[in-house]
């Protein structure tokens, strides 16, 4: 975590995340965030996995991942 506090501008952010995380992964953030955004609207956990061509299971960690104090942000 203290590298990304090193982070002091989003060209520096975006570098960095380049190199550690895979071109899927880096793609999957966005979707990530707007599950936990649809989570947050009570949108139901099969509506989300539909919609977002993804398993229920990955909406299920993002709703845990929330309840557990995490997204405060999004």
């Amino acid at each position: 975590m203290t590298v990304l506090r090193q982070m002091n501008s989003s060209e520096k952010l975006k570098n960095f995340l380049q190199g550690v995380l895979t071109e899927k992964e880096l793609k999957e953030i966005p979707r990530r965030l707007e599950i936990i955004k649809m989570i947050k609207k009570g949108v139901p956990h099969q509506t989300i996995a539909e919609r977002l061509d993804v398993g229920v299971a990955t909406v299920t960690r993002g709703s845990r991942e929330l309840h557990l104090g995490r997204f405060k942000y999004v």
